[in-house]
């Protein structure tokens, strides 16, 4: 594992004090399920809106894998009525998607992770049975999230293609790459990080996800708390892996998720948003998605949009 080496790794411990200093828990009272969303307010929204010039948009979303691949189960299309019959009038299909993990574009709602035995704002976690969540479920986001985005180009800042497996970044780097491009991160903002990991796949092949990974290291929390980060999307899962932390896979996930109470937005495609926003000269862009509208869902396959 290919760590930074001025990143010293927590302990469990640490995790809990982090979790304690960060924490959003009663910020917008005792019964809140929004968390984070609740800092895009109709002034960010309107903002946001205003971030568009051109009207073109770019999709953040990877296409769909069909096959088993990177740690995660395929994306299962099935079509139910097709146009070879002779008297075919119509074309029918079905999904079916595990999209938990490293392969499907998705969004993680706020009951997604525990801590502790409990979920965002001290909801208990067995309030998620077998029909899904009670509280902090995806419905919570049923009318869709609308602000600026801004991206973490990592890999532009050193000049490489991609970030190297374990390379974690920390809450000094993300200080750097916020000087070094001039741009100001503000309460509300969707922020997403790229690592370059399509681009490594595409050069490398597939690797062992959790084994070998470039992502945020858990320093990175504190920083996005100060900043009132309400998103974090990834090109990955956020988090570098191996994440160091004795029993604690994710740490980032944990504590973005059930301490923050912020949504993640995981197996972005960033590449096309890459070049966009190098041509441009700028960071920021009018992010639109809609997870689907599901009770008691832990999360939703999503389609972020960029718009300049």
């Amino acid at each position: 594992m290919r760590q930074h080496p001025s990143l010293p790794m927590p302990d469990a411990t640490d995790i809990d004090e982090l979790f304690a200093q960060v924490s959003n828990w009663q910020r917008w009272g005792e019964h809140d399920e929004l968390g984070t969303i609740n800092l895009i307010t109709p002034e960010k929204r309107r903002r946001a809106a205003a971030l568009v010039r051109q009207g073109a948009s770019i999709s953040l979303a990877r296409d769909v894998m069909k096959i088993a691949s990177d740690s995660s189960t395929p994306f299962v299309h099935r079509m139910l009525e097709t146009g070879q019959a002779t008297d075919a009038i119509s074309a029918s299909d079905s999904y079916a998607t595990a999209y938990h993990g490293y392969t499907q574009t998705h969004l993680d709602a706020l009951c997604h992770i525990f801590h502790q035995g409990r979920m965002y704002n001290g909801f208990s976690r067995e309030e998620v049975s077998e029909t899904g969540a009670e509280h902090l479920s995806v419905l919570c986001l049923k009318s869709g999230i609308f602000t600026r985005g801004i991206l973490v180009d990592m890999p532009q800042i050193h000049g490489l293609p991609y970030l190297p497996g374990g390379r974690a970044v920390g809450a000094a780097e993300l200080a750097h790459w916020a000087a070094v491009t001039g741009a100001a991160v503000e309460p509300g903002d969707a922020l997403f990080l790229r690592t370059g990991r399509w681009r490594r796949r595409a050069e490398e092949g597939p690797w062992n996800i959790e084994q070998d990974s470039a992502g945020l290291h858990v320093s990175a929390v504190a920083w996005l708390r100060q900043h009132d980060v309400a998103i974090l999307g990834s090109d990955l899962a956020a988090d570098v892996m191996p994440s160091g932390v004795p029993n604690v896979r994710m740490p980032v996930h944990l504590l973005v998720i059930a301490a923050l109470g912020a949504p993640i937005i995981d197996n972005c495609d960033l590449e096309a948003l890459s070049l966009k926003l190098r041509e441009q000269g700028r960071q920021d862009f009018l992010l639109t998605l809609a997870p689907l509208a599901v009770p008691g869902g832990t999360g939703s396959p999503v389609n972020p949009i960029a718009t300049f």
